[in-house]
């Protein structure tokens, strides 16, 4: 089978859920290990509450029921803590993915060059002669990538928004529902149109294009494939669309809170962003106030609430985040508030939304628990409790 192993800090899964829907659009027999699932022979597996990469024998298991199934090709959503952890060892990548490389995990890699390094095994379990997409917008860890990549006999493949990537995006057009732009590999164009919305997912687009034209898939079938994608489970999943939007996304690393905040900054119309989020209890404490500044610059009101503490305090969890936000002048308790329970803090951000604005409820997306106090994964949905507040909710606060 050929393996597609995506990795970086953000936009793994969508790439990843890009790149199957390109290749069954072209008619080849794929299969996709996410964060969300498993996809195989059409039918839908869960791959855990909280699980990234599968433990190696569940993983090895999803493996054997594609080979029996008569599967190809693998996608297959490539973490950290997996190829630290040796759980992809044994399998020979074809495609090492790299969607980007930002600030997430320091609690377990300690420090951001440990954190690379465990990036770059994916080249390590990639077969020589293969093939690394990587993203040319991230600068300098691009050139750490890329010598990697062709130290170990890759071919480089980069794609970006300006002309000196092999693949690129030109006559970009952003709106509230997707976007549109010609992509351009070599002397070859085509337009796409993508119905998801934001800068990011257009590089996500680029990275699943790479693939698919390195594995020879018509352009047609590129562009089909893209258009009919209406989006991923927790990833910008719009609840409500009128009077006011409710958005649930998965949002939970500086970077993406920021692109995310950053993009709903953009589409407001005359309202304003209403955000809920927290960070992770016993994790990476060093990114909470990044978080903070991101919600600080972009957010008109923000809800700091419970986002799996895992025993750890919501309130000091929230006063850590809260030390970025106070770098935009915000003052707490009008312009910010720390509401421990996560549902009253989803709650009160609804029923204070009016027309025009928009309500996103970041940091879970598609998971399925929380974990309160370290041990027990209660069930959770963010979706569940948003459209059930939405149910109680007939029209917003005047």
């Amino acid at each position: 089978m050929t393996v597609i192993g995506v990795t970086g800090t953000d936009g793994k899964t969508t790439t990843s859920t890009l790149i199957y829907k390109i290749l069954k659009q072209a008619g080849l027999n794929v299969g996709l290990i996410t964060t969300i699932s498993a996809k195989i022979g059409g039918k839908d597996y869960p791959t855990g509450f909280h699980v990234t990469s599968p433990n190696p024998s569940s993983l090895q298991k999803f493996l054997k029921d594609m080979k029996e199934e008569g599967v190809k090709y693998v996608v297959l959503e490539t973490t950290s803590h997996g190829l630290d952890q040796h759980r992809a060892d044994g399998i020979q990548f074809s495609f090492a993915v790299y969607t980007n490389v930002t600030h997430e995990h320091l609690d377990y890699h300690k420090t951001f060059e440990n954190y690379l390094r465990a990036k770059l095994k994916l080249i390590d379990l990639t077969k020589p002669g293969g093939v690394a997409v990587i993203n040319y917008d991230i600068n300098e860890i691009f050139d750490t990538i890329s010598e990697k990549a062709r130290s170990h006999d890759l071919k480089v493949l980069s794609y970006g928004l300006e002309e000196g990537s092999n693949i690129y995006a030109s006559g970009l057009e952003v709106n509230s529902r997707g976007s549109s732009f010609a992509v351009n590999i070599g002397e070859k164009q085509f337009k796409v149109k993508l119905n998801m919305p934001g800068e990011y997912n257009v590089y996500n687009s680029l990275a699943a294009i790479g693939v698919a034209s390195q594995l020879g898939v018509h352009e047609n079938d590129i562009a089909e494939a893209l258009a009919e994608v209406e989006g991923v489970e927790g990833r910008w999943e719009v609840i409500q669309s009128e009077p006011f939007q409710v958005v649930v996304d998965f949002a939970h690393t500086p970077n993406a809170l920021y692109k995310m905040l950053s993009y709903a900054s953009q589409i407001k119309r005359k309202g304003k962003v209403i955000v809920v989020f927290g960070s992770a209890g016993k994790r990476d404490k060093s990114k909470r106030a990044l978080m903070g500044e991101a919600a600080g610059q972009f957010a008109d009101i923000v809800f700091l609430t419970a986002e799996d503490p895992r025993g750890e305090s919501v309130s000091n969890i929230n006063k850590e985040i809260a030390q970025g936000i106070i770098k935009y002048d915000k003052v707490e308790d009008k312009d910010y508030f720390s509401i421990k329970n996560r549902k009253e803090a989803i709650q009160k951000a609804v029923k204070i939304a009016q027309e025009g604005d928009i309500v996103i409820i970041s940091g879970k997306g598609h998971e399925k628990s929380m974990n309160l106090d370290g041990t027990i994964e209660t069930p959770w949905s963010d979706q569940e409790v948003v459209r059930e507040i939405l149910s109680n909710k007939t029209q917003p606060q005047k």
